[in-house]
């Protein structure tokens, strides 16, 4: 059986829309800041931090990619980010469309996924100062409310 969570793009957020192509971005910025750390470090922290190579999803409209293991370890193998759009409604009625990033731990993902996982769901939640849907069904609220 697979995980989800969610990072949900509200109206506080830094921004509304999504790409997956700025998802992108955002995983290659990440992989720049760890990589100075362990620099600074000199450990290679940037490898640890981030231990796949950023893959379109085959056969996907252009919303989905997936991370998948670099194979320097066994204790990773995949996990699947997607965006998208829904309709949500306001507290007076209003139906407004809603940006959210999805993200999946497909079936035989590891518990180091899981964990990195996690960890990339709360970065992006800064990040963005969005709304972060986590796999065990806790809420925390990156925005300032």
């Amino acid at each position: 059986m697979s995980d989800h969570a969610y990072i949900k793009l509200v109206k506080k957020s830094t921004q509304q829309e999504m790409t997956i192509e700025e998802l992108k971005d955002i995983f290659n910025y990440y992989q720049v800041i760890t990589t100075k750390t362990g620099n600074q470090l000199d450990w290679g922290y940037g490898e640890a931090a981030f231990p796949y190579v950023v893959t379109d999803l085959p056969d996907s409209d252009g919303s989905w990619i997936y991370l998948k293991s670099n194979g320097t370890s066994t204790r990773y193998k995949y996990i699947v980010f997607g965006v998208g759009k829904e309709i949500i409604e306001d507290n007076d009625g209003n139906e407004t469309s809603q940006t959210y990033i999805h993200v999946i731990l497909p079936e035989g993902a590891t518990h180091g996924d899981k964990g990195k996982a996690n960890e990339f769901c709360k970065f992006l939640g800064k990040k963005l100062q969005a709304e972060v849907h986590l796999f065990n069904g806790r809420i925390m609220y990156f925005y300032k409310r």
